[in-house]
């Protein structure tokens, strides 16, 4: 409970500090009130294009997949969690005519975007660009895509950093989560819970834990849905399985390796986060690296001109 406690302290205190936030101004950008126009699109990155396009059917309860960096992202928006969930038909259907047309201009400008290698992700090469990890989404969260749960007590369970016991494991190989403090979840993998939790050392772990050694009802469903895709590090780095202070190392990794980027997450100090996989010591492993690390895949975006009006 203490644990808990302090969780709940340090996330009011930042709550409270002046960093730029959605909060302000609402929407990465204003598609729904305004036609937006090509040349203010040129001013972002990519990335953020492709946030803008889902954004626009976010606001009409539009359902992402989960463990996604933009159900991670929407999710924790006060304006997208108290919309009623409805069908992602349901959702184009609520879709105006001013929003559709600024659907076809994101989307043409994403195209020339990739065919002029414009930026996918601001970089410090690159400050000028404007960018959706400049805003941090509003407090009462600690990192995007996962809630806090309730679990039955007295519980002291194996953590692993992916869904499998011959996953590396954290705390010299024992690490453990007591259901006696705070669990944070973010969905299931082949029966292998996601969480998130305090340490000793005042920093968090992310990791898996076996369903299947769970006592009780666990009130939480979602399932994950990950990208996998084969990517590579532009710059050494170090792999965390703390992506809310970065204060444990897993391994250095060095520019060039190959691994799997799985997502990104934001953390409660608006630090953006790449989840991957890779190999360490022979062991598979997951963990995040600062933004700017990888060549983040480009994202694949629906073609839903049949649904324009």
């Amino acid at each position: 409970m203490k644990r808990f406690l302090r969780i709940l302290c340090l996330v009011c205190v930042l709550v409270l500090l002046p960093v730029a936030s959605l909060a302000d101004t609402q929407y990465l950008i204003d598609s729904d009130t305004r036609k937006i126009t090509e040349e203010e699109l040129w001013k972002w990155d990519r990335e953020s294009l492709s946030f803008m396009f889902n954004e626009i059917f976010a606001r009409h309860g539009f359902t992402f997949q989960p463990g996604g960096k933009f159900y991670n992202w929407f999710n924790n928006q006060p304006w997208y969690q108290n919309i009623e969930k409805v069908s992602n038909q349901t959702a184009y259907n609520r879709t105006t005519a001013k929003e559709w047309e600024n659907y076809y201009t994101i989307k043409k400008v994403i195209g020339e975007m990739e065919a002029a290698k414009h930026p996918y992700r601001k970089t410090s090469a690159t400050p000028e660009l404007k960018s959706w990890t400049d805003f941090t989404p509003p407090g009462k969260w600690s990192l995007t895509g996962f809630q806090y749960i309730t679990l039955k007590g007295n519980q002291r369970l194996d953590v692993y950093s992916a869904p499998s016991t011959a996953s590396w494991r954290g705390a010299n190989g024992k690490a453990l989560v007591s259901t006696q403090g705070a669990v944070w979840a973010a969905g299931w993998e082949n029966g292998w819970l996601q969480i998130f939790y305090e340490v000793s050392n005042g920093g968090v772990r992310v990791g898996y834990v076996d369903g299947s050694k769970i006592t009780g009802k666990v009130d939480f469903q979602q399932a994950l849905i990950f990208s996998r895709t084969p990517v590579q590090l532009t710059a050494k780095c170090a792999l965390t399985d703390d992506p809310l202070s970065g204060s444990s190392s897993i391994a250095t990794l060095q520019q060039g390796a190959s691994v799997t980027y799985l997502s990104t997450a934001v953390n409660q100090k608006g630090q953006v986060w790449d989840y991957i996989e890779t190999t360490v010591s022979g062991k598979t492993v997951r963990g995040y690296i600062p933004s700017g690390c990888v060549n983040v895949p480009a994202d694949e975006l629906p073609n839903l001109d049949d649904y324009a009006k």
